[in-house]
């Protein structure tokens, strides 16, 4: 933040000069003042090399004071590009020449550019903290209210640094000033953002911060000075972080988008590379410096030994050795160096590139899981109110219609599960269940869901079982049936006035293997054979001719890798204007030998369970409602109370035989509700009932002492039986 200061002081300042000053002089101020006024500009290779130029005459003069302004400048073009140790070791010099003077306007600029390459680049906060109070020292001595106070500034945006708010905010405070009665904006931008900080990380004042955040970013919309940009850039990444860490991804999203186009804009690679070829043309002079002063002190020898011939050539001989040797030395040493940076440049970019991608990913992970919940919620309410109509009218509960609403309930829960997960299923991360299903019931449920996308185009739908394949399976029956009705939907849509035609056949035994071969056949307007391959991929959708089939473009690439996850195979052929036939194969144990598990788990005789008290706690009405007519009209008795705070209440009152507790409320969560149910010695079986995926949850629900989890939407039958589970498993401890 110090640096556009040291800049101006340093271009606009006024030089005066004795009448008998040499003409070199006013050379030096005109190219520090080109190199100054370049670097406002951000033109880092010219204002490198006017630094250069000036740096080279002022060796040659031994004018201490310019040699240590053209280090300056040499160094925050070097750290304007990340190049910090050419930046500190051009500080270091310079401060080596500015000490021999007696200006310590320049020691004050040099010891605040050193402490910013320390602190801004992290490498050593405390090393920064020790050179900024030294130029405070400086600044305080030469009494400079603008010097003092971007001092300070930096002073305390280093303790923040180190989490030393309670000196840092002191410096802060004094800054207080000199930011409001003067119109820098750089001071002002620092000044609000810093409070900022101070107030979310210190105070937790959410509002507080958002509020200085806001004064800061706006100040920074009127900002025309090329060099400040940077730090405004670094300003966007600070409220895109504070946006984050409160959750307000949409702001974060926003400030980060602002803050990487900035740093496009800025270390744009055109010119990185000019930096980066001036840099050498430096490095190149200070070899040849060296080289001049050892040129130098060889014409001195050569004096003092011009009497003695046999002296002065065996002196020659062996300086030209030790030149060679010199220069080869330079030589192997300029090209470690390089090297060096370009390991060093490559590693910061990786790691870069590696933060940037996890930080990414973990906002990404946290959208999928909101998503997630937030859709879960309504579904519950779809699931559960079917469940309620066929418990209050079983007279409909053999209706084509409510199986097909009911069925299309859970498939819709599963393939927006998949969809939201598409990453994981490419991480390998989606498992597939093994549970006992009939293939003949699932095959039905299909068809009987698929009955109002047929009619619509006037097609038909058969289904042809092969009579070999076991009568139970044992697979994962959803993604299976997410197969199917993604390839069948398919083939119904782009199908009018014809048949879709369902086949299974066994196709081969392998030991325990069953390999069940499934054609999905249409007499549909088919797909040409370029776009064959294409259609497997995500968010293809292909032209069409005649009509205009919407969609994802997901259906068919979720059900290759689905198929990838049961090891199965998926072949595609199909002709234009004849229709599409699409055969997978996959693999399932036979389960006839566990047949009586699959019917008890269908047929759940609630009649052996006595009528439970249930304590209900949740804040979605919705759910409230459909959550306490599955209990009611299954004889358990139910109170119901919207958060954590009244659950405790009530427990004080009354007890339970369960308490079923959702995760997600208001004024305090599921977890911390059952922490303080156990710590008041309550050992009342707590189901949590969650719209979160379990395994996001299930370290969390054992640290608060919750003995199981529920997700949302669920089967009323699962829920009964664990209730009654744990019951009765308290009971007989």
């Amino acid at each position: 933040m110090k640096q556009l200061f040291t800049l101006i002081l340093l271009v606009f300042s006024n030089f005066v000069f004795s009448q008998d000053q040499v003409s070199y002089k006013v050379v030096c101020k005109d190219l520090l003042s080109k190199s100054g006024q370049n670097f406002l500009d951000l033109k880092n290779d010219e204002s490198i090399r006017f630094a250069n130029e000036a740096l080279s005459l002022a060796i040659d003069n031994k004018d201490n004071e310019f040699a240590a302004k053209a280090y300056n400048l040499i160094g925050l073009n070097y750290a304007d590009f990340s190049d910090v140790n050419k930046a500190v070791e051009a500080y270091k010099k310079g401060l080596e020449h500015a000490n021999i003077t007696e200006n310590d306007t320049i020691k004050s600029w040099l010891t605040n550019n050193l402490a910013n390459a320390y602190c801004y680049n992290k490498i050593d906060f405390n090393e920064g903290v020790k050179y900024y109070k030294l130029g405070l020292k400086y600044a305080e001595k030469l009494n400079n209210e603008s010097e003092i106070a971007f001092t300070k500034l930096n002073l305390a945006s280093a303790l923040f640094r180190v989490v030393n708010y309670q000196e840092g905010i002191v410096y802060l405070i004094d800054t207080k000033d000199f930011v409001e009665n003067n119109d820098d904006i750089e001071a002002k931008i620092s000044f609000y953002s810093l409070y900022a900080d101070y107030y979310n990380n210190a105070s937790n004042s959410f509002e507080k911060a958002e509020e200085y955040y806001a004064k800061a970013f706006e100040i920074s919309k009127s900002n025309e000075t090329e060099f400040i940009k940077s730090h405004i850039a670094n300003l966007y990444e600070d409220i895109a972080q504070f946006y984050s860490k409160h959750e307000n991804f949409d702001k974060a999203f926003l400030f980060l988008n602002k803050a990487d186009s900035l740093k496009t804009d800025i270390y744009n690679s055109e010119r990185i590379s000019k930096v980066a070829q001036v840099s050498n043309e430096v490095d190149k002079n200070e070899v040849e410096r060296d080289l001049q002063k050892v040129k130098k002190e060889k014409l001195l020898n050569e004096e003092k030994l011009e009497d003695t011939k046999i002296i002065v050539t065996l002196f020659i001989v062996i300086f030209s050795i030790l030149i060679l040797l010199l220069i080869s030395m330079f030589r192997n040493n300029r090209l470690r160096v390089e090297k060096n940076l370009e390991l060093q440049k490559a590693n910061n970019e990786l790691q870069k590139s590696k933060e940037q991608a996890e930080e990414a990913s973990n906002i990404k992970s946290q959208f999928i899981s909101t998503i997630s919940h937030e859709l879960r919620t309504p579904l519950y309410g779809v699931i559960g109110t079917t469940d309620i109509i066929e418990e209050e009218h079983p007279e409909l509960k053999n209706s084509p219609h409510l199986k097909a609403l009911k069925f299309s309930a859970n498939y819709l829960l599963s393939l927006v599960n998949d969809i939201l997960k598409v990453y994981k299923i490419e991480e390998n991360k989606v498992i597939l269940e093994n549970k006992i299903f009939c293939l003949e019931d699932a095959v039905e449920n299909i068809k009987e869901a698929l009955e109002t996308i047929a009619r619509r185009n006037n097609n038909k739908i058969y289904i042809d079982l092969d009579s070999k394949i076991p009568e139970f399976l044992i697979g994962d029956k959803i993604r299976l049936s997410q197969i199917i009705i993604n390839l069948m939907s398919n083939s119904l849509k782009f199908t009018q006035n014809g048949k879709v035609t369902l086949i299974t056949s066994l196709n081969k035994i392998i030991n325990e293997d069953y390999f069940i071969e499934f054609k999905v056949i249409d007499t549909g307007i088919g797909i040409p054979k370029k776009y064959q391959q294409a259609v497997f991929e995500k968010f293809v959708q292909i032209e069409r001719k005649e009509d205009d089939y919407q969609g994802t473009g997901l259906g068919l690439t979720i059900v290759k890798k689905l198929i990838s996850l049961f090891k199965g195979s998926i072949d595609l052929h199909s002709e234009e204007g004849k229709g599409t036939t699409i055969t997978f194969i996959i693999p399932f144990k036979n389960g006839n030998s566990k047949n009586q598990d699959f019917i008890e788990n269908v047929e759940v005789d609630f009649t052996q369970f006595k009528p439970y008290n249930i304590l209900v706690v949740e804040d979605n009405k919705i759910n409230q409602v459909v959550t306490k007519r599955l209990l009611e009209n299954h004889k358990f008795i139910c109170d119901i109370v919207d958060d954590g705070f009244a659950a405790l209440s009530k427990l004080e009152s009354k007890s339970y035989d369960a308490i079923l507790m959702d995760i997600n409320m208001p004024k305090i969560n599921g977890f911390e509700t059952s922490k303080l149910i156990r710590a008041k010695g309550i050992t009342t079986p707590i189901i949590a009932v969650t719209a979160f995926e379990k395994e996001e949850i299930i370290d969390k629900a054992k640290d608060a002492q919750i003995n199981d989890v529920v997700v949302k939407p669920f089967e009323a039958s699962k829920l009964f039986q664990i209730i009654h589970e744990l019951i009765t498993k308290l009971n007989n401890s």
